[in-house]
């Protein structure tokens, strides 16, 4: 990456954020403990990481996409990392240099840069899912963008031309059936369209939803029988975006709303429920009780990043919360249940939109000060309502922790916990195997450089 020339660098390009500027490819990692036989597969994880120095202010969500991933094999591990290599990104290293702008301050590329790679770079950087066999890399304000096994880019992909706008980084996959719920929004109409991939990954439902205004909605929530949308008021102001300004702004005059319908209905017809203003970024699950949906997610009581000139991480964190949405009485009760500031809620996907016993959510270390950074795992016991925390270290930066079922066990927690992790102090990275029965330490792998800081990550298995 070419060295930022701004004074003030942005603290997202620094530190555990700080890009890395290489792909490597190597194989016979050292190991600590035992890698389980019954992994067999890859673990990839996305995360921003600009090529170049930003034009403008850069926001966390901006950068380029790099996978970070981690094969196992017979008790052995290899690394490999590589960049989405999108329209926007050949584009710029075309020319040598970044000539998008970004969340923070977006700009009206040059007209040969739009008419090459359009007027908003794909970054691809936020979640990989598997659909239809195919690796997708996901942000939400585009299409998704196909990968090789080998993490090679193969270019955007629109269900055989039937998806019409973008799609969400975080679709669900109905365990029981095959199929992926997924939906799309944008600033400008139709504000909110629902999507659903058969098994064989044919798009095979499209339906537009009635919004009062565009939002920012960066998850939702799936059951056995419905889909729940929170239209929380993250605004968009296409008119200030476009002059380079705040485009998402915290709006609780636009009132803010918890949607349901029902997956198998004909029509997408939705029951509207009003809720005072609050934000989420993301849920852990959802499940049916009845005529209500249970939904569990990390609930902030605002919008807790900036998107403008001086954009940051605001003060303001994310509790898990659970909420009980009858759309038959028109109710909506919710309760919180943990006072502690976390986020990255991961589930055993086998039991995606079934009633979970089980959450894994990432434990802030830090959260304040504009600063956010975490060190372990909460384990939530949702039917006790307990928990077990584990950190990772006394000095450490981790993320997201993706369960991986054991074929071998039953049980809902009879699995796996992957995550990277990162420590100061060494500024080496490795990645960490949890018992998620026990949250014991099964496997250590020695990685051969710094892994940033990124987002969301998966375990891909032989043959899926």
């Amino acid at each position: 990456m070419t060295p930022p020339t701004d004074t003030e660098m942005s603290p997202f390009l620094t530190g555990v954020f700080a890009p890395v500027d290489d792909e490597l490819n190597v194989t016979d990692l050292g190991v600590e403990g035992t890698l389980p036989d019954a992994l067999q597969g890859w673990y990839l994880r996305n995360g921003p990481n600009p090529q170049f120095a930003p034009i403008g202010s850069y926001h966390i969500f901006d950068g380029d996409g790099m996978i970070h991933g981690l094969e196992i094999r017979e008790g052995r591990a290899r690394y490999r990392n590589r960049w989405v290599e999108s329209k926007g990104l050949l584009a710029e290293r075309k020319r040598g240099r970044a000539v998008f702008g970004g969340l923070s301050e977006f700009r009206t590329p040059d007209p040969d840069v739009a008419e090459e790679a359009g007027f908003m770079k794909n970054t691809a950087n936020t979640h990989l899912i598997r659909s239809g066999g195919r690796l997708l890399a996901l942000m939400e304000a585009a299409r998704p963008t196909e990968m090789t096994d080998e993490l090679a880019t193969v270019g955007e992909y629109d269900f055989g031309g039937a998806l019409h706008g973008p799609m969400t980084a975080h679709p669900k996959i109905d365990p029981v059936t095959g199929e992926m719920v997924f939906f799309g929004y944008s600033p400008l109409p139709p504000y909110l369209r629902l999507h659903v991939a058969d098994a064989a990954g044919n798009l095979v439902r499209s339906d537009d939803i009635e919004l009062p205004a565009p939002v920012m909605m960066h998850d939702f929530a799936v059951s056995e029988r419905r889909v729940v949308f929170f239209d929380l008021p993250a605004v968009f102001d296409l008119t200030a975006m476009l002059a380079g300004g705040e485009g998402i702004r915290w709006d609780p005059s636009n009132g803010a709303r918890i949607g349901v319908l029902d997956r198998r209905a004909e029509t997408a017809e939705m029951h509207w429920l009003e809720v005072d203003p609050f934000y989420v970024f993301h849920f852990l699950n959802a499940h049916d009780d009845g005529d209500a949906v249970v939904v569990t997610g990390c609930r902030s009581p605002r919008l807790n990043i900036g998107f403008g000139p001086d954009a940051a991480v605001e003060d303001v964190h994310p509790t898990l919360h659970r909420w009980r949405i009858d759309p038959i009485a028109g109710t909506v009760t919710e309760e919180q249940l943990d006072d502690r500031p976390g986020d990255f809620p991961r589930v055993n996907d086998d039991y995606a939109g079934l009633a979970t016993r089980y959450g894994y959510v990432a434990h802030a270390a830090t959260w304040g000060d504009g600063e956010v950074l975490f060190d372990g795992v909460v384990k939530h016991d949702l039917k006790e309502g307990t928990d077990s925390v584990v950190t990772y270290g006394p000095r450490v930066v981790s993320g997201e922790a993706a369960f991986v079922a054991d074929p071998t066990r039953t049980g809902e927690d009879a699995g796996w916990l992957m995550n990277f992790v990162h420590d100061l102090d060494s500024d080496t990275s490795s990645f960490v195997v949890l018992d998620a029965a026990s949250l014991e330490t099964v496997a250590r792998v020695h990685l051969p450089r710094r892994v940033p800081s990124g987002f969301h990550g998966s375990w891909f298995p032989d043959g899926d």
